[in-house]
């Protein structure tokens, strides 16, 4: 027998954490059909039956306002999951019941889960769970998801509460609503009946959302202007009596009803209000003069222990592994399998070399991504936002757009998708054509060999300046473009700070390599073919002859003719100019093609020869310019089809393209040039 359970909550309720812990390494992520919203699912693990598990979006309530709740609805009342598992945060309780009343509206069998209990205990409150239980008639399981506590009693009471044969007609709560509205209910509920019937909707839901004017539920049903000007009058002798509008009204007496069970059910410590753990590190984190530095030195320690340290010593062990142990395994299979020269020219000149120039640094950006993730699993990622929203708003910007431009740094397709979170049309488009000037994950391998060959003795310095210079460079553009095309007031900008955790290593585990499972990926998949493909171009001329030297070849030829446009950058040589081109299909590219490009595949140094081999192209300077330019220039064809997508238009996609390629030319001009009268080149 197999059963569906959809977690459902607020956000920062530990229900990520809770996901991780019930499903493990058994999940995977996608996107709901036709939206950009993430989708998650996974099986829980240590379980006889077949038990699915579906993490629908954070949401505060579900009223129709958003997508994500658009979503988690819908899921809901359409896919029919056998049990909602309702995560409900302990230590903010009076908020949260808000979505539980609304969920036990729906009419489908729920277990609640009151997670972070070691939260509310080492607060010294304590919570009748048996009073709770009672007044709003849910199984109640006390958990604490970052401690791995009560989680497989959750399992255990909605398998339960599944295996019991379920109607669907399961009411709203008598008791909730005062003696007028409930009224009202019962007589719109008699001439919807059949109409819940066939829809297998509980009628007492219909009945709620039909008085609460949902739009969505009427255009969806078809509900007929009889039915709907028979509700208008129970609304309008309502709205009359409170003197208020029925939807707030209705909100009104749901909170009416949670202050009054949590007054029964909820003892606080008996002691003056103190300041929690969160409220005192908040005091010195969010603090108007150290916020900006703080955050600043935190990413710098990270850089540098990505790079300057710890991560550093990985490169010669991977190195070595790929340049040295395959690399000679591979060649002497095919010697001694009698492969043509072609063929061995383009396994160890072309795809080892291509997917060894990027694979080398994948260590590096794993533990960046580690750290990243201790960041945002402890909650310090929310008051980063919280922290640029103040500087953004000042120069004019939208505080939401923090977000979208944070997810960024990881990679920019998502992040162009994230931006339909903003309600206003020009905040949406300013935040697109900012976003890629975020240093993207895929860059990285880019800076690595820059920074090693030219800059060995400040690497973590040389690598972190390029986020910051992504980062300015989008303030500035931002504030020119909202004073000139895009002028329009910014949208206000509300965030909850959620409490200060402790990150458990399997929720860091799997946060890492989701993020980061994505190079290894590419490594197969688009470096391969895109390896196959350079190999090919710089070794053959456009009359498919094989070729010895690389300026007759096909990319010798492309990259000749666009070097000039990169002269004045000071890397106006074709090998370099190519790199950047077919930088296009991934930014890890690059890497790969100056890899093949300067014969690397069978050098025995591995990342070494290929620093050598810059060594004799670039300088100090001109790297840094080359630097700059693959931080600011076009991004990668994945993420230019999202800009497409989400700006719904080839005209500003179009624009966004020669915008961002002419602010990546113009700073590595200032760099190169600016450089060169220092007396720097």
């Amino acid at each position: 027998m197999s059963y569906t359970f959809a977690l459902v909550g607020n956000p920062n309720c530990g229900k990520t954490t809770m996901f991780n812990e019930i499903t493990g390494s058994t999940q995977y992520v996608g996107n709901w059909p036709g939206v950009t919203v993430e989708k998650k699912v996974g099986k829980a693990k240590k379980q006889k039956e077949d038990i699915k598990i579906v993490d629908l979006p954070g949401i505060y309530s579900l009223s129709p306002y958003s997508l994500e709740e658009v979503i988690s609805r819908d899921y809901i009342i359409d896919e029919k999951p056998d049990v909602i598992i309702n995560i409900v945060d302990a230590s903010n309780i009076e908020r949260n019941l808000y979505l539980t009343l609304q969920l036990k509206e729906l009419g489908v069998p729920m277990v609640v889960a009151l997670n972070m209990m070691d939260v509310v205990e080492a607060k010294g409150t304590t919570i009748d769970l048996e009073a709770l239980q009672r007044d709003l008639n849910v199984a109640i399981v006390p958990t604490s998801a970052s401690k791995g506590k009560g989680i497989s009693n959750v399992i255990n009471i909605a398998l339960e509460r599944a295996q019991v044969a379920f109607t669907g007609t399961e009411s709203v709560e008598t008791g909730i609503f005062d003696k007028h509205i409930t009224k009202a209910l019962l007589e719109i509920e008699d001439s919807i009946a059949e109409i819940a019937k066939r829809h297998n909707y509980n009628p007492k839901w219909l009945a709620l959302k039909l008085m609460e004017e949902d739009s969505k539920v009427i255009e969806k049903l078809q509900i007929s202007p009889d039915i709907l000007a028979t509700v208008k009058l129970y609304s309008k002798e309502i709205e009359q009596k409170y003197d208020n509008d029925v939807e707030t009204v209705i909100a009104d007496q749901r909170y009416t009803y949670i202050s009054q069970v949590v007054a029964r059910a909820i003892r606080h410590k008996n002691v003056d209000r103190e300041l929690s753990i969160s409220d005192k590190i908040d005091k010195i984190v969010t603090n108007r003069l150290l916020a900006i530095p703080l955050f600043l030195a935190i990413m710098y320690i990270i850089f540098y222990i990505s790079f300057g340290s710890i991560g550093s010593y990985t490169i010669d062990w991977v190195d070595g592994l790929i340049n040295g142990t395959i690399a000679e395994a591979l060649s002497t299979l095919l010697v001694n399998a009698g492969a043509a020269d072609w063929l061995h020219a383009l396994v160890i000149d072309g795809v080892l070399a291509g997917m060894g120039g990027m694979l080398v640094f994948v260590p590096q950006i794993m533990l960046m991504f580690l750290f990243l993730s201790i960041l945002e699993d402890s909650g310090y990622m929310a008051r980063a936002a919280f922290i640029m929203d103040r500087l953004l708003r000042r120069l004019g910007l939208t505080g939401k757009s923090f977000i979208p431009m944070l997810m960024g740094f990881g990679c920019s397709v998502p992040a162009v998708m994230s931006t339909r979170a903003l309600e206003n049309e020009k905040d949406r488009r300013l935040t697109i054509l900012l976003t890629p000037f975020m240093s993207c994950g895929a860059r990285l391998p880019i800076y690595a060999v820059f920074a090693g060959a030219f800059f060995a003795a400040n690497q973590t310095l040389v690598v972190f300046s390029m986020y910051v210079l992504g980062v300015l460079v989008a303030i500035v553009s931002g504030v020119i473009l909202k004073k000139t095309i895009l002028k329009g007031e910014a949208a206000p900008f509300v965030m909850e700070l959620p409490p200060y955790r402790i990150p458990t290593l399997k929720g860091l585990g799997i946060h890492m390599w989701d993020r980061g499972k994505g190079f290894i990926k590419k490594a197969g998949t688009v470096i391969f073919a895109a390896s196959v493909v350079i190999w090919f171009g710089q070794s053959f001329d456009f009359s498919l002859n094989m070729v010895e030297d690389m300026e007759s070849s096909i990319l010798g030829v492309i990259g000749t003719a666009i070097a000039p446009f990169f002269a004045p950058l000071g890397f106006g040589d074709a090998k370099s100019s190519v790199a950047l081109l077919t930088g296009l299909v991934a930014k890890e590219v690059v890497v790969s093609t100056l890899s093949i490009l300067h014969g690397l595949g069978d050098s025995a140094e591995g990342s070494a020869a290929l620093f050598s081999a810059l060594q004799a192209y670039f300088t100090p300077l001109t790297a840094y310019a080359y630097m700059a330019f693959t931080l600011l220039y076009v991004p990668c064809v994945a993420a230019l089809g999202s800009m497409k997508k989400e700006l719904n238009s080839w005209k500003w996609t179009l624009f966004a393209i020669v915008f961002q390629t002419g602010v990546a030319w113009i700073i590595a001009f200032v760099i190169y040039q600016g450089g060169k009268l220092l007396g720097l080149g």
